[in-house]
């Protein structure tokens, strides 16, 4: 964030953190009812156009859509970072990966995101983009890991010997996708004003997710009459809580906040999963989700509260962090 752009009032960050926490987490169990009887990339690609449409027509509505050919290049690869290889793969993965062990690998979001976020600083000539993450960043951040663990440890016995090791690597390049797409927004050279980027991100990912769908079959098999009221209402809910509430808050988020905070979401949103499983779908939940709740909680502190390390005075240069895109770029989990 530049120091011209007018720094949001604590109470908007804390709405929106807020909002990424409760509403991201309540989209696990939407997809997973949503992919019972659509197929991922095709259910997902009209989630976004919907939502992207909406969202632009609001804009242009109120006269403030505007954005430049560079702009729309930048978001339209951020589309497909975020929404096709972080969205999309997790919807895919999810119809045959049991949701704890999903919510386990979605956890390795945060940590991507600090390393890349200090791959920025490490390779940019211009030191005040990117961060150099402190022990306490890293200790937060394997608390977050070690707390989701608990959280869903006792499922990983069941049935590991039927994983499919496609969907795991899904749900693996998901969370890297996710990632550097969200590096990638932050550091963009001439960055779109949030909520259109959003717009464009939502539209050019939904383009994205349709091409893939149409290379897997799906349009040629889907059959709307086999296709069940659950699903139907889950849709409807992923496209006003996960992407037009959910989505363009963490891309507004991205812009006025730290990587690692933002990230942060990836640890609270399996706690408001298995809150709903069992309000629901009347999932037992024990002592375990108690203690992960408290591993967890600690460790998003630490991670809030912890101060990056840069230097006082960055030294003169051209910025080239849009290079990090090349190099890597970064989940649905959320959805």
């Amino acid at each position: 964030m530049t120091a011209s752009e007018k720094t949001p009032a604590k109470a908007a960050l804390i709405a929106g953190f807020v909002t990424i926490y409760l509403l991201w987490g309540s989209t696990y169990l939407g997809i997973k009812i949503a992919v019972e009887t659509l197929p991922p990339f095709l259910m997902a690609s009209a989630r976004f156009l919907i939502a992207g449409l909406l969202v632009a027509g609001w804009i242009a509505w109120t006269g403030s859509f505007k954005a430049t050919r560079r702009q729309w290049f930048d978001n339209s690869i951020i589309g497909a970072l975020l929404l096709l290889g972080g969205n999309g793969m997790v919807s895919w993965s999810e119809q045959k990966i049991p949701s704890g062990i999903a919510t386990l690998v979605v956890s390795l979001g945060p940590l991507f995101i600090v390393l890349l976020d200090w791959a920025v600083f490490a390779f940019s000539r211009d030191k005040s983009r990117g961060t150099r993450p402190t022990a306490a960043t890293f200790t937060g951040v394997g608390l977050g890991i070690a707390g989701l663990a608990v959280l869903v440890g006792p499922r990983l016995g069941e049935g590991q010997s039927q994983l499919d090791p496609w969907r795991i690597a899904g749900l693996v390049l998901a969370c890297f996708s996710w990632s550097v797409g969200a590096i990638y927004t932050r550091y963009a050279r001439t960055p779109a004003e949030p909520f259109t980027a959003a717009a464009i991100q939502m539209l050019a990912g939904s383009v994205w997710l349709f091409l893939v769908s149409l290379l897997m079959g799906e349009p040629g098999h889907f059959n709307f009459a086999a296709v069940s009221d659950r699903s139907l209402f889950a849709w409807a809910y992923l496209i006003v809580a996960g992407s037009l509430i959910g989505f363009t808050t963490f891309v507004w988020l991205m812009k006025h906040s730290t990587p690692a905070r933002v990230s942060t979401y990836a640890y609270v949103n399996p706690i408001v999963a298995v809150f709903l499983g069992w309000l629901i779908a009347h999932e037992a939940v024990g002592p375990r989700m108690f203690v992960a709740a408290a591993i967890i909680i600690i460790g998003v502190a630490i991670i809030t509260a912890s101060k990056n390390k840069k230097p006082a005075t960055p030294p003169p240069g051209p910025a080239v962090a849009d290079a990090i895109p090349v190099v890597a770029s970064a989940g649905e989990k959320t959805l």
